[in-house]
């Protein structure tokens, strides 16, 4: 009965170190790259605010 317990907890907790070690390398990595060098915000006419 402890058995089966502590490999529940073993498994819950490798899955949550998985979880995060994914998680972590996903943002590291991300898209990196240059923000848009053209755009941007625009003043807005009467019309387009109602």
């Amino acid at each position: 009965m402890a058995a089966g317990f502590i490999t529940l907890i073993r498994r819950t907790f490798v899955a949550i170190v998985v979880g995060m070690a994914l998680a972590a390398a996903i943002r590291v990595r991300g898209r990196g790259g240059v923000p848009p060098q053209t755009g941007g915000w625009r003043e807005l006419r009467d019309d387009e605010l109602a």
